[in-house]
Order: C-alpha cells, then structure tokens, then sequence
C-alpha cells in the first residue's frame, strides 16, 4: 500500500508544496463545486451535437500563444483579448478563437518550473501560464469575445501530462497519484534490464530489446504498433524508465512509464482501479469551463486512452474500445456542463466514426485534410474523391468535422488509414489497382518529393508523419518555386491564388472553418537556422510556427514573447488588408459572407460528382430550411477547365453564381451543368429551390 500522507522528513516542505499545485489536487476541489447542483441535469448529454456545436460557432481561428506577437511588457492573453483584433475577426467572420493550450505545461525539477517541451500541450497545472498572461485576462478575453457575438475555445489534454507535480508525486509512490499515469515499478532485481540515465537527465528511453525483455517479464504490454515521433537515439520506443526515486514510504524505486509523444509527456492511465487519471482530466475541463468562461474544449491526444496486450501478443492501442469510452465520459460531462467539444484523432476514419457516437461533438477532419494538400501539390484532386467515398462509406458527416487551414503541426502524411486497418484493401487510382498500403507509400512518396528536399528546400520532412510547412510555403512548393527570397508580386498572387482555394474548399462544405494566424498573414516557414535551438530532437514544425503580427501592433519586433522568430508575411496585418478588396483577408471576407447567408456551414452534402478532368472536385450541398442547392466547383490544377458534370435528380433549373452574384446559365433537361474554371479557381452554384 502506498503511503497517503507526507511522512515527517526533511523533503516534506518540498512534498506539501507538489500538493499545493498538484492537478489532481485542484480539479477535485472544482468538481466538488458542480456537484449537487441542478444545472448539471438540464441539458441533454448522450448524443453528440455537431450540428448545435457549429451554429454556436462555425467559423474559427485557430492561435498558436508561442506565435503571436506582442507589444513590449504586454502578454498574449491581453494580445488575444483586446477589442480591436476580435472587431477584426467579426469584420472577416471569425466567431471562435481556440486560444490553444494556455496553461501551465513543462515540468519541475524540485520546487523550480521547467519549460514547456510541446507548446504548453505538456500540462502540468491548472492555472494560465505567467508566460502567456493572467486567469484574469483569459477571463476578460472570454467577456470581449461574448460582446462581439463569438466564443473562447480552450483545450484539455486527455492523454498525458508534462512532469509536474502530480509526475513528482508519482515518482514518490503518494497516494493516488501513481495511478494517474500508465508506470509501472521495476524491482530493484531486474533494474539491469533499464538503461542508465545520464546525468541531468530524469529519464532514459527503452531500447526496443529492453522494451521487449520487461514484457516478457510481465511488466509492460510491450511494443506499440507505431512509434510517433520515432528519432534514432532519441525516441526508438514508447517506454522510458525513470532515475532511481525515493519515495514517500522510504523505498527507493524505478519505474518504466509509457509515453505515445515525447519523454516528457507520460500517458494517462484510464483504468486504473484508483481513477486518478479521469479524476484529473474531469477537473481540467470543469475548471476551462467554470472558472476561465470557455465555450468549447479542444480535447487533445484523445484517440490513446486504452492499450492492451491481444491473446496473439500485438498491443492494441489505436481504436481501443476504452477511448471510445473514455471520450463518451469527457464529452458527456462537457455537454452536462454546457459546453461542446472537439478532437483531433488522427486515426482510421472507421476510428474516427466510432469515436463520434456519444464522444466529442465535432472532429478535426483528418480524413480529407491530407488530401486536399495531394490534390493542390499534384494538380489532381483524384485522391480527394476517393478519401470523400471513404468518408461517407463510413458514415462519417462532414458536418460533424472542423475543415481546417494551417495549425500548429506538420502537414500530415501519415495516412493511418491505410497503414493500418486498410492496408490489404484493393483501390482503383491512378488506373491502377493498389493495396492501401501502396497507395499510402506512392502519395507519400511523391508528396515528400514535390514539397521539401531540392524541390523546396524551405520545408523540411518531420520524422516519419509528414512535412513542416505553413499553407502558403505548401502553394509555394505546388506550384514549383523553389528560392522564398526572390518571389515577386506576381508569384506572390499565385500563391494567395491557390491559398485561397483550399480556403474555398474547406469553407464551402458543411461544419466548422477553421484557420490560423499563419494563413491570415500569409506566413513562409522561418530558416532552420533559426529554430536550430528547438529542433534538437528532430522536431522540425519549429520552421512552420514563426511569430506573426495580426494588428501591426509591433512592426518592429523580430521575435515573439516566446522567442519565435518572426516570419515573413505575404499578406500583411489584417487592418492594413481589410482596406484591400483584393487582399487575402478581404476575399476571405467575401467567401464567409456568402457561406453565412447561405448557411452552408447547416447543409448536407448529398453527393460528390463523377468528373473527366483530373484536377476537378465537384460538392453537391443540399441547405437547410429550403435555401436550395448549392453545388462547390474546384479546379486544383493550374490548366482552365470546361467540362459538363451530370447531377443526378436535378433538370430544367436556373443557376446562379454566388462569389461573383451573377446568372451562371442552367441546368439542362438531362440534369448536365456545364462548368468553366480558371486555373487554381473555384466557384459556388446556387439552384434554387423549387416551388
């Protein structure tokens, strides 16, 4: 049994003070205020609610705190919150901000914080990081947006905690805190089987023999079925062993713990006979929401939360029923509470189908996110097609997904789809038949060729999952330029051109838009020289998440608060751009209008068109309340178009184009519309309804 209460020692000043900014600690004494109270029982909370989620808000911006810039001695949250930048967003049409994770993340070491290691998505407290600002001004954030008509989203992270002081108190074997993680203690008798930590180190990574010697032993589970973040010498498992750690009962011990991300990031453990994991999280969220004002929670890394060894010895951990479970939990509490919530699973779309019955209310859409970005680096939009058979096949409804620009990560080309449960699935592409697992390797080999290497030697691969890149270096690299420094206006306009096409394609379906601070400044990755310092363990996104200026608050700065450098922005600061018809941001402007008077965020998409012409991607949208027909064209190629498409079920009807507001000719008596792009060009048909 482990010892409840601090044992009287010289460390127990140090073992009180880990209490005091213990998570677990804090959200039990949150939660207790929502208990008994008749509010929590007048919502609904079983089912998800997608389409609710995206009325409250359909449009987001997505920050990414480390990136912004501010004035000198002002913070981020006060950034965030001041009134002028949330009238530029109700001007363009942004109604949510998703802040990214603000609260405090890293570590401790003794009784001093340490850095964060992932962009504060290492959480270790429940309050706002002194870095990033106030609780106060995360509050009056919350108020300002409110005034405008919009919302604050914040994130919890349901998979793993930095090492903080509930890691600490672990380590110590205190209470229940060693059942928050998924560790387990090694006996001192097989401690030769873990590695040395080397000094000023807590940690050392398993070697996939050692990794394989502790489950034979039945410590572990063993071997996941993919390592993310894989990097020889740095992370060539799953599994980390700690330093030798004396406890609070006067034993010293080692554990093995187990991470999906980096060292620094332990995995929660969700059934773990104390509950101590889902006790932490439930607090997280119920503070996001009671105390900061957040409408909607981003729940992050959520599609890990079970492993299991199989009968046949393989780990099972990706589409776990437990993370089905788990979600339904997080989700229902949320919606008891008010609020709705998002996830970013990158995983199978049955996973993400599954994930959705009960759990978090919309999803970020992984599915077609990477093949759009196929679509605009190949000039062919073949795999989108398929990508949105998959996804309907599934029963996957695009409105139930966040349609997303640039974040904070890497371009992904995972492909788990077809890595995983689809790898011996037969596919027509290309006018071949391929098994999954050939049509991942082929995309992503020549997706790897066209968008780093010698072709564009401003993005760079990040290890196995995709390239580091922002949107507007990605059009860059599509459309062959390969030297940043020497653009012209007429590249320039190119690339804004192909930028403001995959906007149209993900603004013009049903769901949430999605967009970040990089795609409204039109930001290039900033040299690998200058994040040198952050990619000392192979991680590369540094290059895509320069700082930006969205109010040309501080022209001269040259880095964020953070240290980011500053990118170079081919669009400018958004007031300067608002008084540009023909800027980024000001077209933006004129696309969200249209898809808010149409309500095309409410639609449902009935079909996706057959088509000759490779680069064409033609969406068929049928909107709400009997608005009509909306029918989204795109052309991700650089060639004109002119074909006829035939849609089925519809003859004899005028169409009228939305973008420019003119008669756009009819549909015949056989149900054909004939359709005529420019290159990197789309447009959007309205048929009205009929009387």
């Amino acid at each position: 049994m482990h010892n409840r209460t601090p044992t009287p020692s010289a460390d127990n000043d140090e073992l009180l003070w880990l209490l005091d900014h213990a998570m677990l600690a804090q959200g039990a004494a949150i939660s207790r205020t929502f208990a008994g109270v008749g509010a929590m029982w007048q919502r609904p909370y079983a089912a998800t609610q997608p389409r609710a989620a995206a009325a409250l808000a359909s449009v987001w911006f997505a920050a990414y705190p480390a990136a912004i810039i501010t004035r000198p001695d002002e913070s981020v949250l006060h950034t965030l919150g001041e009134p002028a930048l949330w009238q530029a967003f109700a001007e363009v049409g942004i109604q949510a901000v998703h802040t990214g994770p603000m609260k405090r993340a890293g570590g401790v070491s003794g009784r001093a914080f340490t850095p964060s290691i992932d962009g504060n998505f290492d959480r270790i407290g429940l309050e706002i990081d002194p870095a990033l600002g106030t609780t106060a001004e995360f509050i009056a954030m919350c108020r300002t947006a409110k005034a405008n008509g919009a919302i604050v989203i914040d994130d919890i992270v349901p998979g793993h905690t930095g090492k903080g002081p509930d890691f600490r108190l672990a380590e110590r074997a205190y209470g229940d805190y060693p059942g928050i993680y998924h560790m387990v203690e090694i006996a001192p008798e097989d401690w030769a089987l873990l590695p040395d930590v080397s000094g000023g180190k807590d940690s050392a990574n398993l070697s996939p023999s050692a990794v394989m010697a502790l489950r034979d032993k039945g410590y572990i589970v063993g071997p996941l079925a993919r390592t993310i973040f894989y990097e020889p010498g740095v992370k060539e498992t799953d599994w980390s062993a700690t330093a030798a750690v004396l406890g609070v009962d006067g034993v010293t011990r080692r554990w093995v713990y187990l991470h999906y991300f980096k060292d620094g990031q332990p995995t929660l453990n969700w059934l773990d006979p104390s509950f101590a994991g889902p006790r932490l999280v439930m607090g997280d969220a119920l503070h996001s929401l009671g105390v900061l004002g957040a409408s909607m929670l981003r729940l992050d890394a959520n599609g890990f939360l079970g492993v299991e060894r199989r009968a046949d010895g393989t780990v099972w951990s990706e589409g776990h029923p437990l993370s089905v479970t788990a979600n339904q939990l997080i989700a229902g509490l949320v919606r008891k509470a008010g609020g709705f919530t998002f996830q970013e699973l990158n995983l199978t779309v049955d996973d993400i189908a599954a994930m959705s019955h009960g759990g978090a209310d919309l999803s970020y859409d992984f599915i077609t996110r990477p093949a759009y970005h196929v679509a605009l680096a190949l000039g062919d939009a073949e795999f989108l097609r398929l990508m949105l058979r998959e996804m309907h096949q599934a029963g996957v409804d695009p409105a139930s997904l966040v349609h997303a620009l640039q974040n904070h990560d890497e371009l992904t080309l995972e492909l788990v789809h077809f890595w995983t449960l689809h790898k011996d699935d037969r596919y027509s592409f290309g006018g071949r038949e391929l098994t999954g697992s050939e049509l991942r390797d082929h995309i992503r080999a020549e997706m790897y060729a066209r968008l780093s290497g010698a072709a564009a030697p401003y993005n760079l691969p990040f290890t196995t999952n995709g390239v580091a890149c922002t949107t507007a270096s990605m059009v860059a690299a599509a459309l062959g330029i390969r030297n940043l420094d020497t653009l012209d206006a007429e590249q320039i306009a190119a690339i804004q051109r192909g930028h403001l096409l995959l906007a149209m394609y993900n603004a013009l379906q049903p769901g949430v838009f999605a967009l970040s601070g990089w795609d409204l400044v039109g930001a290039l990755t900033v040299p690998a020289a200058d994040v040198a310092s952050l990619m000392g363990d192979g991680d590369t996104r540094w290059i895509n998440r320069g700082a930006y200026d969205l109010m040309d608050i501080a022209p001269e700065a040259t880095h964020s608060a953070a240290g980011l450098p500053r990118a170079r922005a081919l669009y400018g600061a958004l007031p300067a751009q608002l008084r540009r018809p023909d800027s980024f941001a000001s077209q933006l402007r004129h696309l969200l209008a249209v898809r808010r008077r149409y309500r095309i965020f409410e639609s449902r998409q009935v079909a996706v068109p057959a088509v000759q012409t490779p680069g064409l991607l033609v969406m068929v949208h049928e909107l709400p309340d009997g608005l009509g027909t909306e029918i989204t064209a795109l052309n991700f190629s650089a060639t004109p178009i002119q074909e006829t498409i035939t849609l089925e079920g519809m003859a004899s009807q005028p169409v009228h184009e939305l973008l420019h507001d003119v008669p756009a000719g009819a549909i015949d008596a056989q149900g054909r519309l004939a359709i005529d792009l420019a290159g990197y060009a789309g447009k959007a048909f309205l048929v009205a309804a009929s009387h």
